[in-house]
């Protein structure tokens, strides 16, 4: 109980003070708005809010899936060959590392102009997929050695040692690939929605920019709250699945 009371009671705190010091130094609600005016916010535009939050989730759900068969493919076949593996994960590291706004505008073009949600799907697939190929391509490789060999004292062919003994191993780290690149997705699509143009999908991004541009600090912050708890949900709703996963997995 006190695991779940001691976060809220300091974010009561929190809270209070930020009130407090917006009615003590007066400041300006475009600047900095007091949580009541967040609040007020929130609640006014939640329909809004609500139906942006799924265009964003939709957007990340379907970045993820997208993500998730092209990264499990990959790493399947890339842990079949370990000169395919050296060819093929710096390009997946460089990938990752390069910045999303850096390739948006090409993707923009490439996906068409007009067709603005299809370059926030793929720019959020782009983010979501290496963690996935990495804990798919580590599970595939961390086999038990005393399994291996057993495998090899019975002679199992390749296509048994594979569906039988590397990707059951795979599972864990799958798993975990996935939890990790669930949030990124959300990112993903929200930068994306950014710099690709969120017009076409009206995602949180695109509340975000339309408040900016109208100096609605209170509907940004109600925004970036909804995406947090967007975010949050997306991540216990994957830890869950986890847990249960693994409990099927583990036999129990």
């Amino acid at each position: 109980m006190s695991a779940f009371l001691s976060p809220l009671v300091l974010i009561g705190l929190l809270l209070a003070g930020w009130e407090l010091a917006c009615a003590r130094l007066a400041v300006p609600a475009y600047l900095l708005p007091p949580p009541s005016a967040i609040w007020t916010a929130l609640i006014e535009g939640w329909a809004l809010l609500l139906a942006s939050a799924w265009g964003t989730l939709s957007t990340a759900l379907l970045a993820l899936a997208i993500a998730s068969l092209l990264a499990c493919t990959l790493a399947l076949t890339v842990s079949l060959s370990p000169l395919l593996e050296d060819a093929i994960r710096p390009i997946a590291v460089t990938l990752q590392v390069t910045p999303l706004v850096a390739i948006a505008p090409l993707v923009t073009i490439w996906a068409g102009i007009d067709h603005p949600e299809r370059a926030v799907i793929g720019l959020a697939a782009v983010v979501a997929f290496f963690p996935i190929f990495s804990g798919a391509l580590t599970g595939l490789k961390a086999v038990d050695p005393d399994l291996s060999r057993l495998f090899d004292l019975y002679g199992a062919s390749s296509a048994q040692r594979l569906w039988r003994l590397r990707l059951p191993s795979a599972v864990p780290a799958l798993l975990e690939g996935h939890k990790v690149a669930s949030g990124l997705a959300v990112i993903g699509a929200v930068v994306a929605e950014f710099v690709a143009g969120s017009g076409g999908s009206q995602g949180l991004a695109w509340r975000i920019l339309e408040a900016y541009n109208r100096l609605q600090t209170a509907r940004v912050f109600a925004a970036l709250l909804t995406l947090a708890l967007l975010g949050v949900a997306l991540h216990a709703l994957m830890e869950l699945a986890e847990r249960r996963l693994l409990a099927v997995w583990r036999g129990r």
